[in-house]
């Protein structure tokens, strides 16, 4: 049990490739409740949609950062001792990363903790496009073997449209990790969550994250495949959470 003083913390959560803030919005619900889960979409899309989309990885780390450093102050105002920190997966945990040094650098005030989840890092990633060969029946086939979306998605036209469009965006910016994103170091805690049946991100793929940050690295080893931590959220809030709070640590 942790203490009820538990100071509260925010959860800035990034969805995976071809995805948005709505991979989030049930997570609030789940019984943590010194934290506030908070998913971050990027310009054109999710509860951003109307804003013009963000070219390339600098651009799309600006971007969020600026959402993120609005919030962030703006909670700060009301709670002075509020923690924050991040989450990402697959395609979000790089940015998710990215981001959070973004904000820590703008705001002073350093994440408790950046939660990885299911990806490799920059420098282990494959060099290229993945995806820009790869016909839409191809790729909508593959993302359904993934199971990462939502079957209602990938049978709608116009639905499963938007998310080939998404997919093929998010691809174009991996390909701009190995060279931007492989220098990329902090000096807060990381915890890394890898899936033993992971086969993009396998677990031993995922532990080499630890040389980005100079602060302790824990690993967390679960059961599954590669959205395991997204499909069992509570499991992975639990995770968060006792890493995060101060008395656990």
């Amino acid at each position: 049990m942790r203490p009820e003083s538990s100071s509260p913390a925010l959860l800035y959560c990034f969805p995976h490739a071809g995805a948005t803030s709505l991979v989030y919005r049930g997570w609030q619900s789940l019984g943590e409740p010194h934290m506030s889960v908070r998913g971050v979409d990027a310009p054109g899309r999710g509860t951003r949609r109307r804003e013009r989309r963000a070219v390339g990885f600098h651009a799309l780390v600006r971007a969020m950062a600026e959402h993120v450093v609005a919030d962030l102050l703006a909670e700060r105002e009301r709670t002075a001792d509020l923690r924050w920190a991040t989450f990402g997966h697959s395609f979000g945990a790089t940015m998710s990363l990215a981001v959070a040094a973004a904000v820590a650098r703008q705001v002073g005030v350093p994440p408790v903790r950046a939660v990885l989840s299911g990806a490799v890092p920059p420098r282990l990633q494959r060099p290229g496009a993945l995806l820009a060969s790869v016909p839409d029946e191809e790729l909508l086939a593959r993302t359904a073997a993934d199971g990462g979306t939502p079957p209602a998605v990938l049978a709608d036209p116009t639905m499963s449209r938007i998310l080939l469009r998404m997919l093929r965006e998010d691809d174009a910016v991996r390909t701009e990790f190995a060279q931007e994103a492989a220098g990329l170091r902090v000096d807060f805690p990381l915890t890394l969550i890898a899936a033993r049946e992971d086969v993009h991100a396998p677990p031993e793929t995922v532990w080499p994250w630890s040389a980005h940050s100079s602060a302790p690295t824990r690993r967390v080893e679960i059961e599954g495949g590669h959205f395991a931590a997204v499909q069992h959220p509570k499991e992975t809030l639990t995770t968060i959470a006792d890493d995060t709070d101060p008395g656990e640590r």
